[in-house]
């Protein structure tokens, strides 16, 4: 006898759990949300700042909303997912808006199309339950190349379009975070030690933090990374962002612009829907472990909550891939906790909770916190896009089986990353079905 769903506040297909009311602080969840899921949410203040025209504190306040809509997804709208952005996305969307376009008002309305498009595109599939088809019709190649197109993106991004202005800054300080988050995340070797070694199985499990802290400890003794701590709240200046990132008042998109966004929101929607798919395996693997709480997936709520959530920021504070449907690291790590019994962690939604909503807006206003993170941002976001690079690498090179499966991957990769979206899809639609045929991923899982 499974047991019941933890309760919450029923509202159309969604439920809410307000925290401390219907979800319990936990700590060990509490402070990594403060560190990690913080420092990440503000990884993308260095590219609004020097890219899209904010000052610090008006990036702020775009990460402010982006981290509220970001937890919404687990305590309004239910879902037993940890969120966080559609990041094998990100290096693509800023390839296609910092390259493709000058001016900081058009890239908001880019981002404002692409955010919309990827709404309409999750609500009809979502909906309408073509979803799924949609992805079982697809090609195993094809997606793989659309998951190598966004590892050579991240790494391009990093290595060669912003060098100067992140990695070459910080050298020292960036690749020593990296490399241990590497080491600690994928090296083989390590996680052979780590079943018999309790203190690196702790280090693995806290994910980007041992690498963000070794930098942020090193950086200054190499000149690196200079503090400059301030005392004070910050009040986000929401009022000033609305005025230069709303298309309420900067102007909508006009149609060009959102057939021009349309195919990387579908490669968005591509990568997304492997999230889902990942994000519900990791729950079917551990509830088994835990048969006194029900987890409701819902496909159709999940849809409908990225939905709602692109529509909202696209409105607000435009910056896609911010609103994606899971943050896979974090998800382990919390349903690894659920899975151990009640008595590591009574719901699995308190969880997520805590790693989220009970952490995460306190960063954003106090700004010791965010002036001592300050410097330590462009590292962060290098960090992210170097383990999405390496991530997306090894997932997709497992998928193809045949030498020219790999190649035609590789093709459609380079042409990912390097054109304009729909020329890479195209490129990648055209060798899939001359080189390898067009066989749908049903069909190559059975060969």
């Amino acid at each position: 006898m499974r047991g019941k769903e933890h309760p919450g506040w029923r509202w159309g297909p969604f439920t809410a759990r307000i925290p401390f009311y219907h979800t319990r602080l936990y700590w060990p969840e509490f402070l990594q949300g403060i560190f990690v899921a913080s420092a990440t949410g503000l990884a993308l203040v260095p590219l609004m700042t020097s890219q899209f025209g904010l000052t610090f504190e008006q990036a702020v306040a775009a990460s402010l909303i982006h981290s509220f809509l970001i937890t919404s997804a687990a305590v309004f709208f239910g879902e037993p997912y940890a969120p966080g952005w559609i990041t094998p996305a990100l290096p693509l969307v800023l390839t296609f808006v910092l390259g493709g376009f000058s001016d900081p008002v058009v890239r908001w309305q880019a981002m404002t199309a692409l955010s919309l498009d990827f709404a309409a595109i999750v609500f009809v599939l979502g909906i309408t339950g073509m979803g799924k088809r949609f992805m079982v019709w697809l090609p195993a190649t094809l997606k793989a190349g659309i998951i190598l197109g966004a590892a050579i993106a991240a790494l391009k991004r990093v290595f060669i379009d912003d060098a100067e202005r992140f990695l070459l800054q910080q050298p020292i300080a960036t690749t020593l975070a990296c490399a241990i988050c590497l080491i600690i995340t994928f090296s083989i070797p390590l996680q052979r030690l780590k079943a018999n070694n309790r203190f690196l199985a702790l280090m693995g499990a806290l994910g980007l933090l041992p690498g963000f802290l070794a930098a942020a400890f090193i950086g200054p003794l190499v000149g690196e990374v200079d503090y400059d701590i301030q005392w004070g709240i910050l009040i986000p200046p929401v009022g000033e962002l609305w005025t230069i990132a709303s298309p309420f008042a900067i102007g909508w998109p006009d149609t060009a612009l959102f057939l021009h966004c349309l195919p990387l929101a579908l490669v968005a929607y591509i990568i997304v829907f492997g999230d889902l798919v990942t994000g519900n395996e990791v729950l079917y693997e551990a509830r088994d472990s835990r048969p006194d709480e029900h987890i409701d997936i819902n496909p159709t709520r999940s849809h409908l909550s990225l939905g709602i959530r692109n529509a909202v920021m696209a409105v607000v504070a435009p910056f896609f891939p911010t609103q994606g449907s899971l943050w896979t690291g974090v998800h382990v790590i919390v349903v690894q906790r659920w899975r151990e019994g009640r008595q590591s962690l009574d719901s699995l939604h308190s969880g997520i909770a805590s790693y989220y909503l009970m952490a995460m807006p306190f960063i954003f206003l106090i700004l010791p916190l965010l002036t001592g993170l300050k410097p330590l941002m462009g590292i962060a976001l290098s960090l992210t896009l170097v383990l999405t690079g390496f991530a997306c690498a090894y997932v997709a090179m497992a998928i193809p089986r045949e030498p020219t499966e790999r190649g035609v991957v590789l093709l459609t990769g380079m042409a990912l990353a390097l054109f304009e979206p729909w020329m890479g899809l195209l490129v990648g639609i055209a060798a899939t079905l001359l080189l390898v045929g067009w066989r749908s991923s049903e069909e190559s899982n059975e060969t």
